[in-house]
């Protein structure tokens, strides 16, 4: 991530901020065309633009029906740039994810067949579906951006971003994901239920036997590169720092913060929590228009930031508080600068 000046001028902010204003127009034209399909779901849409400006991927999890799935392949409709759709299944394989080697009888060779996961917007839907080895070989695609076929070692394509969805109330024939490998999803959304106005729209533009969902693009893929550059000059304070860290280490240590959690906590966040809750800060000042990060900046991405990786006790299950209540708590009572 590229460096910033600890107190740069006026002048230099309100350049960013230009500069800000003008590359975020696209991103808000995205959201804007994404919303022509999906009814209300603010948190998951703007859930997957700081994804896509933070080079970030995405846990989606929500029971079925919510638009999980189509809030996805209109991310990727409006963008000029490629799409899969991969179904996980237990008898999904590797290779069926990343490719192969098919061999050519003709010249007694092999050659290499590449996998679907060779795109740039990549749905791995039901993700808790597939066995440990197909959920490690996507991890690391996300965490190394290539793959090995044989002998040989492939770059994907960038932009490269993984949204996978899981459903949390279906547990026959699933593979939960490890604690560690969650922890390289950037953000956690958590879809709900619409509200009774917005499932009213739903019927209104839904209830057809024609519905179509497409999004006309609004984006090229280089505007996607120069957004993320200006995203890391976005200036962040001193003392913003010092909040993110202070966030992250009261899910450690709670009673440092005057906090009675230590009984609910098992693990805190790891440091990538704190790298992450960074850039996304950054990225959420981006999509404002801002040249500069706030302190509410960080409190609106620190939930989906924070929830996966808080991992809580047997005895917070009991009192049946989730990572959710205890971050929020956190969030109430950390001082903001």
């Amino acid at each position: 991530m590229t460096s910033t000046a600890s107190s740069p001028s006026h002048i230099d902010v309100k350049q960013i901020g230009e500069r800000v204003v003008a590359a975020s127009e696209p991103f808000k034209k995205l959201a804007e065309s994404m919303h022509q399909v999906i009814v209300g779901q603010d948190d998951l849409i703007n859930g997957m633009l700081l994804g896509l400006l933070s080079n970030g991927h995405l846990l989606i999890e929500g029971v079925p029906g919510l638009a999980k799935t189509t809030a996805v392949a209109c991310l990727a409709g409006g963008i000029k740039t490629g799409f899969q759709r991969l179904q996980f299944t237990p008898d999904l394989l590797p290779a069926d994810l990343i490719g192969t080697l098919v061999y050519q009888p003709q010249d007694s060779t092999f050659v290499v067949q590449k996998g679907p996961i060779f795109s740039n917007i990549i749905l791995a839907d039901e993700i808790n579906r597939a066995p440990a080895k197909v959920q490690s070989a996507l991890l690391e695609a996300m965490q190394e951006r290539q793959v090995t076929i044989g002998r040989e070692t492939f770059k994907l394509p960038t932009p490269f971003l993984v949204l996978a969805t899981q459903n949390p109330i279906e547990q026959e024939g699933t593979y939960p994901l490890p604690e560690a490998q969650v922890d390289r999803f950037m953000l956690k959304i958590v879809v709900d239920y619409p509200t009774r106005a917005q499932e009213r729209q739903i019927l209104d533009r839904m209830a057809s036997t024609s519905v179509s969902a497409d999004v006309e693009p609004v984006m090229e893929p280089e505007a996607i590169a120069a957004a993320r550059a200006l995203v890391d000059e976005i200036y962040i304070d001193d003392k913003i720092k010092e909040y993110i860290v202070d966030l992250v280490f009261a899910t450690r240590e709670p009673a440092r913060f005057d906090l009675d959690l230590e009984n609910l906590i098992q693990y805190g966040g790891s440091p990538r929590a704190t790298i992450n809750l960074t850039i996304a800060s950054r990225a959420r000042a981006f999509l404002d228009g801002r040249g500069y990060v706030v302190p509410q900046d960080v409190k609106d991405v620190a939930l989906q930031i924070l929830r996966h990786r808080v991992i809580v006790t047997f005895e917070a299950e009991a009192e049946e508080k989730t990572s959710d209540d205890v971050v929020r708590e956190i969030l109430d009572h950390v001082k903001v600068p």
